[in-house]
């Protein structure tokens, strides 16, 4: 891809590097969760303030949902808006 500059140590070294295909969002990173969720096998995620235990396993897939029809909070939460 292209070039970038990484910073160091509180700022005070630079160096010059490759930049990778990002993977933190999009298909990327549903694949990496993906095989992160099978390799941990029935590994329990704490849930409910710490208060419920479940299987990681267990877990359904994701799915992108659409916002149409829903409503965001403006201001100082008095007020709202719905999305298109």
């Amino acid at each position: 891809m292209g070039k970038v500059i990484r910073v160091g140590g509180r700022g005070t070294s630079r160096r010059v590097s490759d930049k990778s295909e990002d993977n933190w969002s999009g298909e990327d990173f549903k694949e990496y969760q993906r095989k992160r969720k099978e390799a941990l096998g029935d590994a329990y995620v704490t849930v409910g303030r710490g208060t419920t235990k479940i299987k990681l396993s267990d877990l359904k897939e994701s799915k992108s949902t659409s916002t149409k029809g829903r409503y965001v909070s403006m201001g100082r939460g008095t007020g709202r808006r719905k999305l298109d």
